[in-house]
């Protein structure tokens, strides 16, 4: 199964573990939890949809990496202790906590959170001297002389004996014992992963034209040619990094990320294009509604190869911005049901005759601290992705600049915060319209350029893949999109995030 397929598979069997009956224990008994055994190339995404179940279902994450392990830190060092039996003292042979264990009490310390999955990556490339401990825990989850706490499920994950010689088979006894997945690369599902993390829309552009170069590992007289899932993303990512401060993206940095030769230099080539048809098709002044007669004549002419990065730059700055749309969306909301607590608690007070504006500035403070320690025991529970705390910041911030601004204000303190959070609001509002706009433009450009084709086709699909995108067009609307959709979204005209606002203004 592909990668999304298996992440459902796991959430689904982890709810079923947490399951509990009527009198508040484990339906399925934790001796019976089979261990999941994830099987799949390297690369491939097993750890980053582990962070993803954790976020969802809103329990602890621990991950290792067993190859990093040896049998000391897995097991825990040996102890003598005294112990008497029949009357008589002897010496006996005990061991400290195993390293994973202890890690898996702090971060029930730290956050809070009394269930989670314990992750075990490389699960079947262990040293030799650690594999009879692994086949013991993963027939009875112990480590030494403890078992793991109960309402932790555990997940391993491994790879084929063809990426990695040291791989080891185990045995009927211990697989018996497990539930296995093999888990396969498939560059669909991989790229409706890459488009919310806002991987670089050239190299999303470049696997949709050579998907046989999504995963590729191979062997060579100069030895092995890789490259996968994780080089794709992490080469976005220091792409980024490097347009944003100017530095230039040769093939020297791509072959850093890319360790096959031949893939690392057409992908360059295809990059130094791309940035060509950038500058060549004023992709700006398209989105903006400003189509020439040159470029629509251009564009026309232009390959097939030529018309995909015209799309690919297209929707890579739509979503940018239906990525940055949907996220500030959220904060605004955590912020929404602060200021409706604020207002509430500040009512009460006033209406008992208590005015002082010192007041207003805690009940912020307050809320502001709320949203601290919900996104410090996310991150000590290492349940929370890297939007999900942006959103959080943003939120805290915004509430942060009310504490300012209520201090500084003597009368009518909340009442000026409502005017000040609806301008943000109309803000939000103007952004959004403006993107909605450019996404008309798109579909005007396409429509005069190349028509109701193939080209529709796929930006229409691209849309849908997008949750990002399928997110602001559900808020937003888009006529466009539904008059080309085949398969039409329940669209909602009442946005959330109005009904919310409204509510707060309420008096």
């Amino acid at each position: 199964m592909n990668i999304k397929e298996a992440k459902e598979e796991i959430r689904r069997a982890v709810e079923v573990y947490l399951d509990k009956n009527e009198f508040g224990e484990y339906t399925i008994p934790v001796s019976k939890q089979r261990p999941i055994f994830m099987v799949g190339a390297p690369g491939i995404g097993k750890t980053a949809i582990m962070e993803q179940i954790a976020s969802e279902l809103d329990i602890a994450l621990v991950s290792y990496s067993m190859t990093h392990h040896t049998r000391q830190s897995a097991l825990g060092l040996p102890v003598i202790e005294s112990k008497e039996y029949d009357g008589k003292s002897f010496s006996v042979s005990e061991y400290t906590m195993s390293e994973i264990i202890a890690a898996i009490y702090q971060v029930m310390e730290a956050s809070g959170k009394r269930e989670g999955i314990l992750f075990l990556d490389e699960i079947n490339c262990v040293s030799e001297t650690l594999a009879p401990a692994m086949l013991l825990f993963l027939q009875y989850k112990i480590f030494g002389n403890r078992q793991i706490p109960r309402g932790w499920v555990v997940v391993t994950a491994g790879n084929p004996p063809q990426y990695n010689k040291s791989v080891k088979e185990f045995d009927v006894a211990t697989m018996d014992r497990l539930r296995r997945i093999d888990v396969t690369g498939d560059f669909g599902v991989w790229k409706q992963y890459a488009y919310h993390q806002g991987v670089h829309d050239a190299v999303i552009a470049f696997l949709e034209l050579n998907r046989q170069w999504f995963y590729s590992i191979q062997e060579s007289v100069d030895g092995t040619r890789y490259v996968t899932a994780r080089g794709w993303e992490d080469l976005s990512t220091a792409m980024r990094i490097y347009e944003k401060k100017g530095f230039q993206v040769d093939k020297g940095l791509i072959g850093q990320y890319l360790a096959d030769d031949e893939i690392a230099r057409k992908f360059h080539v295809y990059y130094q294009l791309y940035k060509k048809y950038q500058s060549d098709y004023q992709i700006e002044d398209i989105l903006d509604g400003r189509i020439t007669d040159e470029i629509s004549r251009r564009a026309k002419e232009a390959r097939m190869d030529e018309r995909f990065s015209i799309l690919g730059l297209l929707l890579g700055r739509l979503n940018d911005g239906f990525r940055a749309s949907v996220s500030r969306n959220r904060s605004l909301l955590l912020v929404v049901k602060a200021l409706r607590t604020v207002k509430k608690l500040d009512k009460e007070k006033q209406t008992s005759g208590f005015v002082d504006t010192g007041y207003l500035v805690s009940l912020l403070e307050d809320e502001a601290q709320k949203l601290r320690i919900h996104l410090e025991e996310q991150t000590a529970a290492n349940s929370i992705t890297a939007q999900i705390r942006s959103e959080y910041l943003l939120a805290i911030q915004i509430l942060e600049e009310y504490e300012q601004y209520a201090g500084e204000t003597k009368t009518d303190g909340f009442v000026k915060i409502k005017k000040r959070f609806d301008k943000e609001v109309k803000q939000h509002e103007k952004n959004a319209k403006n993107l909605a706009a450019r996404l008309e433009h798109v579909f005007s450009f396409i429509e005069k350029v190349w028509g109701n084709t193939q080209e529709m086709v796929l930006f229409v699909t691209e849309l849908t893949t997008g949750m990002d995108s399928l997110e602001f067009i559900e808020q937003w609307g888009s006529e466009s999109y539904f008059r080309y959709n085949q398969e039409l979204l329940t669209y909602d005209q009442r946005e959330r995030l109005s009904a919310e606002i409204q509510e707060l203004m309420e008096e």
